[in-house]
């Protein structure tokens, strides 16, 4: 009873995001909250809504601030001369671009952290892609694939599988190097179409593209405080890296000095906050919506009736093949389950079926690990992430799920093919 209103909730929400027919905000809170009492659980939902938003708390604290300080450092002027930068060293061409920001976010996920990808790298491109034109969905589908397809030994797929089947991080990761080079030459590969049909794009409507061979402007005397407002980003961006102190904390610090720095003037404190509020604090709002729908979901044992209900469903004979399926279908079952979920709920019970015909729990492991929540963890609504990347990219969950869901599941196709190939996942 539970795995079915917990299915036909998790299609109904995605149905509803996808078609537009309501605000992510509404179907976030009122598919769950009727499933719940459709089950019976009554006034216990208040509770897991609770549970659900104290859970998600310190990310929509990090958003809320990040927000606010990215806004007050681009109200400064700090990125102008980054940008001018960025245009002299890889001209406006998109087919340059593109591929550089998925560089750049492939550079930046190196401390294992999507939500630092898009922090760092969205609000830093983003003026470039709407000075040259760019398409904003680009820019949120290539750090995406960047982000998704460079799993690595501290990220926390690879460590919950881990901790999961109780295998050693390294021996899942190590074989799979090779998996995930041809991943992010995939990336790399996209990335350039992107930029290619883009120029041609732009070229038809005689866009800022017909200047792509021409230098880009000598850029101006910098902006005041320039140099002290590039050292406390890269004092909060490293604080945040290296794990010191809890990103909502760093970003309230940064944004007070930030703002006290650039904006010393009561008023135009005031002013700087009211720009940037309503962005924050409606994405904040989809936050706090998404926590209360994980909350339900996990509270009311749908999430794990769901896990059950898939894994039994397979026949005996076919166990065999489940690491295979597990490789194809593990991008699209991040739109269904959360890491928590899968990692601790589904995965052990798919390694046990799998043992049966002699395939190693490592397999399983691996195979998980090809789509589940590292390609599919951008465009989930399971995960804070996905909010992060369409807020800062100014677009909707629709677009940004309609546009990059094709290529980050042909990303994870393509490494499970792979791994068929390098043997890591027997046929």
């Amino acid at each position: 009873m539970l795995a079915v209103v917990g299915i036909a909730t998790v299609l109904l929400l995605l149905a509803a995001i996808l078609t537009k027919r309501i605000s992510p905000l509404v179907a976030l809170v009122c598919f769950p909250v009727a499933a719940s009492l459709l089950a019976g659980f009554g006034l216990q939902t208040g509770h897991f809504i609770l549970t659900g938003v104290q859970g998600i708390a310190g990310v929509i604290g990090m958003f809320v601030f990040a927000i606010l300080f990215f806004g007050i450092m681009t109200d400064a002027g700090m990125l102008e001369p980054l940008v001018a930068w960025l245009l002299r060293a890889i001209g406006n061409r998109p087919s340059r671009i593109v591929p550089g920001s998925a560089l750049l976010g492939l550079l930046v996920h190196l401390d294992g952290s999507g939500a630092v990808v898009f922090l760092v790298t969205i609000p830093a491109l983003l003026p470039l892609y709407q000075r040259v034109g760019i398409d904003r969905r680009i820019l949120a589908c290539v750090v995406s694939m960047a982000a998704g397809v460079n799993f690595l030994p501290w990220t926390g797929p690879t460590i919950r599988a881990s901790a999961a089947l109780h295998v050693p991080v390294a021996s899942i990761f190590v074989p799979m190097i090779g998996v995930q080079a041809v991943g992010l030459a995939f990336v790399f590969a996209t990335a350039w179409m992107l930029g290619r049909r883009e120029e041609r794009r732009l070229a038809k409507i005689g866009a800022e593209v017909q200047n792509m061979e021409q230098p880009a402007p000598v850029q101006g005397p910098l902006p005041r405080h320039f140099f002290l407002n590039i050292s406390v980003t890269l004092v909060v961006l490293t604080a945040m890296i290296t794990g010191r102190l809890d990103p909502v904390v760093i970003f309230m610090l940064g944004t007070v000095v930030a703002l006290t720095l650039n904006f010393p003037q009561l008023k135009s404190q005031q002013a700087t906050l009211t720009a940037h509020a309503p962005a924050a604090i409606l994405m904040a709002s989809i936050l706090f919506a998404a926590g209360a729908f994980t909350g339900i979901m996990k509270g009311t044992g749908m999430l794990a009736a769901m896990a059950d209900a898939m894994v039994h469903q397979l026949p005996s004979h076919g166990a065999q093949h489940l690491p295979l399926v597990l490789a194809i279908v593990s991008m699209p079952l991040s739109l269904v389950f959360d890491p928590d979920s899968f990692y601790f709920g589904v995965l052990p019970v798919a390694a046990g079926a799998a043992a049966a015909s002699g395939i190693a729990p490592i397999t399983v492991a691996q195979a998980a690990l090809l789509g589940m929540h590292t390609t599919g963890f951008p465009v989930s609504p399971l995960t804070p992430a996905t909010f992060l990347v369409v807020g800062l990219a100014d677009i909707t969950l629709a677009q940004h799920q309609r546009f990059s869901i094709p290529y980050l599941f042909a990303a994870s196709l393509l490494m499970t093919a792979a791994a068929l190939i390098f043997r890591i996942i027997p046929l």
